[in-house]
């Protein structure tokens, strides 16, 4: 990408101010030709920032800094700017901006985080550069500004002489960046682009196999690795017979990197070097390898399900919370509800498994991954591998999928020391087998619960000891509860405690971390207790929510937080809109028919959903349909994206809920491939899914993880309903759906 550069030297302190890093948001990048020094020939693109370039024939360019890997930011972001910079979307080209942190800012994708982390200013950018073409073109003819407007990639006078973009771009290059109160945004009333359904950029890419993906990188004199690790978590090589790889066809090297000391960064190994990927994966058949499993070996997931029940009546670990007295609330309850609820240990399952190529030449180590925070793999490479951070360049390449596993790192730094031995480009690419095994994975939870109605059916009480995993003190990601997640503030008397085993098996985030466990395990108890007192499952969640517009400090808990707590009154709405799209309460089912309806505040998102479904009389389940309610604020910025990421996330959380687990015994995961780890199939998707949304006057957030959590217990609930089978354990195909 060509930067233009400053007329003038610029000072640290003018420099954080141009870029915005000194308020630590989102970098405008505003790095200017400005004063009367500056001179562009008319062959030169306008650049007024990191972002937008515009040639003198008209082309447009705008670069996407986010990573990309299905979520839609390569297409919605640059939608943002396009609308405030009056510019038709047909004809625009989008660029992969590589990682730069001081051209780009942030640039990590993960948590639902990109678009409320841009969408101001990605605003304020398109708006600013629109306001200096108008400029330019006042200046032109010799009017004020304000008699010209900009329309279609042109400014028009009100005479209705115009000029084209293109036609403005040596002028405007001249021209200082407007001052932020000189820039006028366009009006929610006034867009053209910004809430229609624009497919996304890369459509074309994907569907004509063009190279697009990290696993696609080609590179001239590449290498192709593998790296085996010791299937037992934390297992170190003690011997290998390299002598004998290295005389295999094809075959380069091979060697044993030592590691790094920690679970999810170098992990020690046998790396494989060959001149095609099939050689290394041929080679790797015959590698022999002699391990030190170490202490996790000696871990296994039925012993730790197996030491939480023994221990789910004594005290927790640690007080999460505690309000009233739980137990003379429950001694004095009409009726009692006891439940245990269970989940295990998931994999991502990315469809493009892990790789990165990395090249290693003159002190440089130059990468190429679809990672998801390209800040934390640079930092992470010059740490274990001593180099310095200015000597690595890293190319963000579209990934097959993330939903939190490209967050980690641990791939992109064992290309790059793979890459440090070797003299020539080097592309790891890691089996189906080395991403179920070596995952960065969902912990796994047990719940026990004690929920307490009175007379009318109204909750009074609430217990929950949770046991989770973790390392070091310290809950794996997604197993840390807080104290404040709903129900808690909500009961009166309330008990929530946690005990964690300690563990060294690796977990990392998980789409919609947290949330996409808790909501199951909390709003399937919800519909437990509402039965328990004869009460419609939507008139006592409303009950619950109470009459609160706020929850003040609140959310905390649930991945994105919310300004001033939890928005009470969005959640209501948001619920009973769910309930009016479905027509909850208006039709009556046969036995083995029913509905179920969740709701779920995360990652900024309000979400509520129902299921309806089918159980037949040998226990098949079919989702006939589910409706998504979902508040993520003012503006949907895709219209198409946002479908896209609400009915994926129902795909996705039924398809976990149905077959999804992991095995862990003796330190290390049992299954290898899809055929002991079955994903979805098309024929076990909802039949129908419809998403509405409920625009409100808050902050636009993103969507890649809030629609998520609410998913299976509305279906779980709707299968109570059509069986009366209560689902207490994940995955389904645990729980024996038949009835009579």
């Amino acid at each position: 990408m060509n930067t233009p550069t400053l007329s003038r030297p610029v000072d640290r302190r003018e420099f954080l101010k141009l870029t915005g890093l000194a308020g630590g948001g989102l970098a405008l990048a505003f790095y200017i030709r400005s004063g009367p020094a500056a001179q562009a020939a008319a062959t030169s693109e306008f650049a007024p920032n990191a972002f937008i370039r515009i040639a003198p024939s008209g082309a447009v360019t705008i670069v996407s800094k986010q990573p990309e890997m299905g979520q839609g930011v390569k297409t919605s972001l640059p939608m943002i700017i396009a609308e405030q910079l009056e510019v038709p979307w047909q004809g625009i080209t989008i660029e992969q901006g590589d990682f730069d942190q001081q051209k780009f800012g942030n640039q990590s994708a993960g948590g639902s985080t990109s678009t409320p982390n841009n969408y101001d200013n990605f605003h304020l950018l398109g708006a600013t550069v629109r306001t200096m073409l108008v400029e330019a073109a006042a200046q032109t003819w010799g009017v004020p500004a304000s008699e010209c407007r900009a329309e279609n990639a042109a400014v028009i006078h009100r005479s209705g002489k115009s000029l084209k973009y293109g036609q403005l771009v040596a002028k405007a290059s001249t021209l200082p960046v407007p001052d932020k109160a000189a820039v006028t945004l366009k009006a929610p009333k006034d867009y053209k682009l910004l809430g229609k359904r624009i497919p996304q950029v890369d459509t074309k890419a994907i569907v004509t196999g063009a190279p697009l993906f990290g696993i696609d990188v080609k590179l001239p004199g590449m290498l192709y690795a593998v790296y085996e690790k010791c299937p037992a978590f934390g297992g170190k090589v003690v011997s290998a017979n390299l002598d004998q790889i290295k005389t295999l066809p094809g075959v380069k090297d091979a060697f044993i990197l030592e590691g790094s000391g920690k679970v999810k960064e170098l992990v020690p190994g046998v790396a494989i070097v060959a001149d095609s990927t099939w050689a290394a994966f041929s080679a790797r058949r015959q590698l022999k390898v002699t391990w030190d499993e170490g202490k996790v070996a000696g871990e296994s997931w039925d012993t730790f399900v197996a030491e939480a029940r023994q221990k789910a009546a004594q005290p927790g670990g640690r007080s999460l919370r505690k309000d009233g007295n739980p137990d003379a609330a429950l001694a004095g309850a009409a009726k009692v509800v006891q439940a245990e609820y269970l989940y295990p240990f998931i994999s991502h399952a990315n469809l493009e498994p892990q790789n990165t190529t990395a090249r290693w030449k003159d002190g440089v180590m130059e990468v190429w991954s679809p990672t998801q925070v390209p800040g934390a793999g640079a930092s992470m490479v010059s740490r274990v591998l001593k180099i310095p951070e200015n000597k690595i360049v890293l190319h963000i390449t579209r990934a097959g999928g993330g939903f939190g596993r490209r967050i980690s790192a641990d791939f992109l730094v064992e290309a790059a020391a793979i890459a440090q031995k070797v003299n020539a480009p080097v592309k790891l690419t890691w089996s189906r087998e080395d991403d179920l095994k070596h995952d960065h994975y969902r912990p796994g939870g047990i719940h026990f619960l004690k929920g307490g109605v009175d007379a009318k059916g109204k909750v009074v009480a609430w217990k929950n000891h949770f046991f989770t995993f973790g390392e070091g003190g310290s809950p794996g990601s997604g197993g840390n509860l807080s104290g404040d997640e709903f129900p808690g503030r909500w009961i009166p008397n309330f008990q929530s405690e946690q005990t964690m085993f300690e563990t060294g098996w690796p977990m990392g985030p998980w789409r919609a971390p947290g949330s996409c466990v808790f909501a199951w395990v909390f709003h399937s108890f919800i519909d437990e207790l509402a039965h328990a007192g004869g009460r419609d499952p939507l008139e006592l969640r409303l009950e619950l929510l109470g009459d609160k517009d706020m929850m003040p400090n609140s959310g905390g808990g649930t991945k994105g937080g919310a300004a001033g707590g939890y928005n009470v009154a969005r959640m209501r709405n948001v619920l009973k809109f769910a309930a009016e799209k479905f027509g909850w309460g208006k039709k009556k089912y046969a036995k083995g028919q029913g509905a179920g309806l969740a709701f779920h505040f995360s990652h900024r998102g309000y979400i509520a959903q129902v299921a309806e479904v089918t159980v037949s009389k040998d226990g098949q389940l079919k989702v006939d349909r589910f409706v998504s309610a979902c508040d993520i604020g003012a503006q949907v910025v895709n219209l198409s994206g946002a479908e896209n990421q609400v009915e994926g996330s129902v795909v996705d959380g039924l398809g976990t809920l149905l077959t999804q687990e992991l095995n862990i015994e003796r330190g290390r995961v049992t299954q290898s491939n899809f055929t002991d780890y079955p994903l979805i199939r098309i024929t076990e998707a909802p039949i129908k899914i419809e998403t509405y949304f409920l625009k409100t006057d808050n902050p636009t957030t993103g969507l890649g993880e809030p629609a998520l959590p609410p998913v299976a217990p509305a279906i779980c609930n709707a299968i109570f309903a059509a069986t009366g089978k209560r689902v207490r354990q994940m995955p389904l195909s645990r729980t024996d759906l038949r009835w009579a």
